[in-house]
């Protein structure tokens, strides 16, 4: 039931209520303990996922998960982590995003079984409010000094803040109330972000319904340099399909530095410790094997999108690496050149150098004819040095597409 010691070594502890008081509570037996997630995008992030794997961590532990998305808070906005308003998204955007996110939440957590987690929306509860009722009942318990001293509340005063980002604190701390009372919900998890937010919720149920709940956050994940992580150059990591293919998910993953790549194993996998520290061992001996790394993007991948098209992006990404494209589906194909340049070309055909052209893989045919004589086209994997050489899409794989590449990583799909 003490999960804390696993908890420590993965690094996802970075704030406690009240770390003894904690550790003793989940010795003694089961708690209930809920996240919450709101729907700001169409999506969760691989910035979400690990506060959803902590309660996934929490629930094959044993203990009673319950996952909140925020349909109600969603509407307002959290100030935290932000420099200015936030733009309002329209009710019927919100409550579709809603239903995304709890679909979204149902892959990750175990539903049915002996210990089934919950979920549950805040718009059901925040949206039956009454203005007046919530200010007597709630809002006299939370002192405006108090509030101003919230990093999340503090950080804006400068730039400006709205009453309504302003009362988003009071709102989530209702929302842990209620789970309190409702569920008997004695823990809120987050990310450090969150910390203002969660102690205002403990601080309600302890002055409110005079009992005791906890709080704890995870540390916010970031790159070696301490960038914000879950950003490329593309944008942010979705957990959707749709957004973020299976195949640039895991090779998000495989391009993980040396650095961070066992922090991200540990947080981002459910490898038992003795595997991970094995694997720092490689990182540290043969960091050009990259086993670490492809073990997490395996592992990771699988978790997000599933064991088949974990392989599936496996093979794609193996393709890239060798030029060995034959044995690669059309579906693997467009997936695995999904964000690379594409040039249509007609069913007569081009020469070679007038398609180098034309699909701007060479700039000119001076520079078409160069790159042809140093070796640095490649058709398909294999190396074409016949300047001569007409081109078809029809002699190409699936009778359709020719994969350009020039030198080791520029390529043009041509179809």
């Amino acid at each position: 039931m003490n999960i804390i010691p696993d908890l420590e070594f993965r690094g996802l502890i970075y704030q406690v209520t009240d770390l003894d008081g904690l550790a003793e509570r989940l010795a003694a037996g089961p708690i209930v303990l809920y996240n919450g997630f709101d729907p700001t995008a169409d999506s969760l992030t691989v910035g979400n996922l690990v506060p959803i794997l902590l309660l996934r961590r929490f629930q094959l532990a044993g203990h009673k998960v319950i996952a909140l998305a925020g349909g109600g808070t969603g509407l307002i906005g959290d100030p935290g982590g932000k420099t200015e308003e936030r733009q309002l998204n329209a009710t019927d955007v919100v409550a579709e995003w809603t239903q995304q996110v709890k679909a979204q939440l149902e892959r990750f957590l175990e539903f049915d079984g002996p210990n089934p987690a919950i979920m549950v929306d805040n718009h059901d509860w925040l949206g039956q409010l009454a203005a007046i009722d919530f200010m007597r009942d709630v809002g006299k318990h939370f002192p405006v000094p108090y509030m101003l001293a919230k990093d999340s509340v503090a950080s804006r005063l400068e730039t400006g803040i709205s009453y309504t980002e302003f009362s988003y604190m009071a709102l989530q701390a209702y929302d842990f109330l209620v789970l309190n009372e409702k569920y008997g919900c004695e823990l809120q998890t987050g990310g450090s972000d969150q910390w203002g937010n969660i102690t205002a919720g403990t601080d309600l149920i302890r002055r409110s319904a005079g009992t005791r709940a906890f709080g704890l956050t995870c540390p916010l994940v970031t790159k070696a340099d301490g960038t914000k992580f879950g950003k490329t150059e593309a944008g942010t990591v979705w957990l959707d399909a749709a957004k973020t293919s299976p195949y640039q998910f895991y090779q998000f993953w495989i391009n993980a530095e040396d650095q961070k790549v066992i922090d991200h194993l540990k947080t981002y996998t459910f490898l038992e410790q003795d595997a991970i520290l094995q694997l720092a061992e490689a990182v540290r001996d043969q960091p050009e094997r990259r086993e670490a790394q492809r073990t997490l993007a395996a592992e990771a991948t699988t978790i997000v999108h599933g064991a088949d098209a974990a392989r599936r992006a496996e093979r794609i990404s193996h393709a890239l690496f060798y030029g060995e494209f034959q044995d690669l589906s059309e579906e693997e194909i467009l997936e695995g050149f999904d964000d690379v340049p594409t040039h249509a070309m007609g069913e007569e055909g081009l020469g070679l150098i007038d398609l180098l052209v034309a699909a701007g893989v060479s700039s000119s045919k001076r520079q078409a004819r160069q790159d042809v004589q140093n070796g640095s086209i490649y058709i398909n994997g294999e190396r074409c040095t016949d300047m001569a050489r007409r081109m078809r899409c029809q002699e190409g794989l699936h009778g359709k597409y020719l994969i350009v590449r020039r030198g080791k990583k520029q390529y043009t799909l041509v179809c």
